[in-house]
């Protein structure tokens, strides 16, 4: 079985759009930087309104370009969901004032909490079950908060290779959303292959973890860039899918694009109505614009439901 999708160019357009598909794709996120952001010159002639928009905030960024970012999301109509990375967070003041900002300037209601992809802590916090500790979300009224999943292991947390952290983490927060009002659900790192996902997203089930899971998938892209990012994020056994696929010099100048694995996925939930994975995150890593026109080409220009996940 094919784990990825390629196509010469010039080929004639094939999409996955289906009913299967259309609903799956509806309420689609996406995820934005503030530097990619600032080249989109009209979000709204890419993205549907309504639209989950996740804003990663990455070592290094000023959190007054975070709020700038969310501030003109939200005012084209999009649901903003910025990143809190635990790790760049330096004390309780800090995260007060950042929640701050985005609700007086962005009237931000939506966060994802995670640790962040730098190693050592930049002050008091590591990991988002702290952020979470703190009660500041709930103090300051947010609706929604999304925390991180690896469907295949994250090494810098498990670095034996299991999951036994992870899934330690995620039952804790299925604990916090059963202890508190919180509206919760997983947002995943991106992955290839739909069976792997199929028996992880199982797995939580099984465990006992309710929360809904937003699957992340990588947006169309070359190969070439699709390896360098699985190697920054710890993208295991996808990156070895990736690296034999790049062997063959044939495909290696050839566009990847998420149509097997949506596939796949779509006409499972299809079978499986009460499967956890609820929404599809895409990681535009060959551009926004790319992802964007391939989510609509795809069935992904389905409105948003009346109580999206």
């Amino acid at each position: 079985m094919a784990l990825l999708n390629f196509r010469r160019k010039e080929a004639p357009a094939e999409t996955t759009s289906s009913p299967e598909v259309d609903a799956f794709l509806k309420d689609y996120s996406i995820e934005v930087m503030p530097r990619t952001a600032e080249k989109v010159e009209d979000f709204t002639a890419l993205l549907p309104s309504g639209t989950r928009v996740y804003i990663a905030h990455i070592e290094g960024t000023p959190i007054e370009d975070m709020v700038a970012t969310a501030r003109r999301l939200n005012a084209d109509g999009y649901r903003v969901m910025p990143h809190f990375p635990a790790r760049i967070i330096k004390d309780r003041a800090t995260l007060a004032n950042w929640i701050a900002m985005y609700q007086g300037e962005a009237d931000v209601k939506q966060a994802l909490l995670l640790a962040g992809g730098v190693s050592e802590p930049h002050g008091d916090f590591s990991d988002s079950m702290q952020l979470m500790e703190t009660g500041l979300f709930d103090e300051a009224g947010f609706e929604r908060l999304h925390v991180a999943g690896h469907p295949e292991g994250n090494r810098d947390i498990d670095t034996d290779g299991s999951r036994r952290n992870v899934d330690a983490a995620l039952k804790w927060k299925n604990d916090f959303q059963t202890r508190t009002d919180a509206k919760m659900a997983i947002a995943t790192q991106f992955a290839f292959d739909a069976q792997p996902i199929i028996a992880w997203a199982d797995s939580l089930k099984n465990a006992g973890i309710t929360l809904p899971v937003h699957i992340g998938i990588a947006g169309p892209a070359k190969l070439q860039t699709l390896i360098k990012f699985a190697i920054a994020c710890g993208v295991g056994p996808s990156l070895k899918v990736l690296q034999k696929r790049a062997m063959d010099v044939t495909k290696l100048l050839l566009p990847y694009e998420p149509t097997e694995v949506i596939q796949q996925l779509a006409l499972h939930k299809a079978a499986n109505p009460d499967f956890n994975i609820t929404n599809v995150h895409f990681f535009p890593l060959g551009g926004i614009k790319t992802n964007a026109t391939w989510a609509i080409e795809n069935g992904g220009a389905s409105t948003v439901p009346a109580n999206p996940s």
